[in-house]
């Protein structure tokens, strides 16, 4: 059985991952469970001071910040129970049943790493707890996330607007192409209307290719718009997405064009900075 995953922690985006990863529940018939992470950087199991200089010859002092280190890590670990407990609430009112929940004392990316087996869909926020008040910056670790994920990985925005409508940046290469084989055949974006949108020329070539593609998500039930526009990506596909009103941006993560370039590196952060609806990277 694969889940949908939901990242959460103490940022204010948390309630919109919820949201959106209950959504995705429901529109893939998927359980859904929560993850928690403590980050063992931040709350190391245990310290050794002892090294230090002046501590090793002070005992009590050592062993009492041993007992602050080790409340503060149980306390820490409470927390992350109350969220997880907030997080299944919240889930059970927008309709999901028996939501599950995770919680881990270590690295976010080794965890991902271990359950990516069992993960359909991940669902992240695009900032985490360190970056909140920040309106520019993504969570540090989420380029890490989009890298070593095999899964879709769905990155929300800090608050929740049922998507109604989606873009799917084509490009004609073997990710895109296969980016729609995976939209016609999942119920994720079932009903909703989408826009092919293809960054270039009109040339012959990415006419047909643009063709094969509408065919293959209207023969799956989709309405389907299709646009061909020239100019930088980033722009290019912002211009459109605003004209339109749409909701959902859906791109490969990696593909073999300028797209691909567009995502790699400081690109992606740039992206990420630049997007105010959720953004869904195929892989």
């Amino acid at each position: 059985m694969t889940y949908v995953t939901a990242c959460i922690d103490g940022s204010a985006s948390a309630p919109a991952v919820c949201d959106y990863a209950a959504w995705a529940s429901q529109r893939l018939d998927a359980p859904l469970t929560f993850l928690h992470v403590l980050d063992q950087r931040q709350y190391p199991v245990s310290a050794d001071l002892s090294g230090n200089i002046g501590l090793g010859s002070r005992e009590h002092l050592l062993n009492e910040l041993a007992a602050l280190d080790e409340q503060r890590n149980k306390l820490a670990l409470e927390q992350g129970l109350v969220m997880l407990a907030a997080a299944r609430e919240r889930a059970i009112a927008d309709g999901v049943s028996s939501p599950e929940s995770k919680q881990r004392h270590g690295d976010l990316l080794e965890s991902l790493r271990e359950l990516e087996n069992d993960i359909r869909l991940l669902v992240i926020g695009r900032q985490g707890e360190s970056s909140d008040g920040a309106e520019l910056h993504v969570g540090s670790q989420l380029e890490s996330v989009i890298r070593i994920m095999h899964r879709p990985v769905l990155v929300t925005p800090a608050s929740f607007k049922q998507p109604e409508s989606a873009m799917l940046a084509f490009d004609g290469g073997a990710t895109t192409r296969k980016g729609v084989e995976m939209l016609a055949a999942s119920p994720l974006l079932k009903g909703l209307s989408i826009h092919l949108v293809m960054v270039g020329t009109e040339t012959t070539e990415n006419a047909v290719q643009m063709e094969a593609a509408r065919s293959t998500l209207s023969s799956a039930g989709h309405k389907v718009h299709t646009a061909i526009r020239t100019g930088e990506v980033e722009p290019a596909l912002h211009t459109y997405q605003e004209e339109h009103g749409i909701d959902l941006l859906v791109m490969g993560a990696y593909g073999h064009s300028r797209i691909r370039q567009f995502l790699v590196g400081s690109t992606t952060a740039h992206m990420l900075r630049t997007t105010t609806t959720p953004l869904l990277l195929l892989r």
